[in-house]
């Protein structure tokens, strides 16, 4: 965090909008808000000063179009990265999904069923 002598800035870095001394992006604080997320939390979630979740929040605000134009170009980012990996991987779960269970396991398979079995019982007294 900043000491008293630094100003909180937002700078771009390698990873976009970022506020300085910190490995927070803008594009973090956005998802937050895009969730309807009240600034104390989002300012606890990731540990910020008063300062820095102003900072933040005023840069956003006043650069609101170039802000969520960037953002958006993060998210389908996100999903062409998250797409190929799903696809690259896919053949590769099925292998595993289809390989028989190891000889042996037999009780911590039963046990962790039964767990399973007594959390959904348990959540179902709570629907």
């Amino acid at each position: 965090m900043p000491t008293s002598s630094q100003q909180v800035a937002i700078v771009r870095t390698e990873r976009g909008l970022t506020i300085s001394g910190t490995r927070i992006t803008l594009y973090d604080v956005m998802d937050y808000l895009k969730a309807q997320y009240p600034p104390k939390f989002i300012q606890d979630a990731f540990d910020l000063t008063d300062e820095q979740i102003r900072t933040a929040l005023a840069y956003i605000e006043t650069h609101r179009p170039e802000v969520e134009a960037e953002y958006q170009e993060v998210l389908q980012a996100a999903a062409e990265t998250q797409q190929y990996w799903e696809e690259k991987n896919r053949e590769r779960f099925a292998r595993i999904a289809a390989t028989p269970p190891r000889s042996g396991y037999e009780a911590v398979r039963a046990k962790l069923q039964e767990r399973r079995e007594q959390r959904a019982a348990s959540n179902d007294c709570f629907s």
